[in-house]
C-alpha cells in the first residue's frame, strides 16, 4: 500500500523512476531497521 501512495506522490510531483527509487528504498531501509532492532 505504501508503494502505491509512493507512487501516486511520485507522479504528482514529477519525480523521475531514480527518484521514486530512492523514496522507497529510503522507507524501507530505516523502516525494517527499527523493526530488526526491535526484535533482538
Amino acid at each position: 500500500m505504501r508503494n502505491e501512495i509512493d507512487a501516486l506522490l511520485g507522479a504528482h510531483y514529477g519525480l523521475s523512476a531514480e527518484e521514486l527509487d530512492f523514496v522507497i528504498n529510503y522507507d524501507i531501509k530505516y523502516r525494517m531497521g527499527e523493526e530488526l532492532e526491535g526484535e533482538e
